[in-house]
């Protein structure tokens, strides 16, 4: 497990279906596959899905560390 350079925590890195690593909150969250869903998780193969997350969720996933680090501007690459 690595930590976050800017704010410490804890992530893993999850290989998308194109070869990009995503960096990832280790902790797991149930979700439940639904389109037009606002929130989006990456799945251990590197799929990343629009879903609802909760609780009752029937898989289970990562939150992109992107979304929740306070510093992720200053971590994002030019395409």
């Amino acid at each position: 497990m690595s930590k976050c350079k800017s704010c410490g925590a804890e992530i893993i890195f999850i290989t998308s279906l194109r070869g990009k690593s995503i960096p990832c909150n280790a902790e797991p969250v149930r979700f439940t596959y639904e389109l037009g869903a606002p929130d989006r998780v990456v799945t251990r193969n590197g799929e990343v899905l629009p879903a609802v997350i909760g609780p009752n969720g029937d898989e289970t996933g990562y939150i992109s560390h992107f979304a929740t680090c306070p510093n992720a501007n200053n971590h994002r690459r030019g395409r």
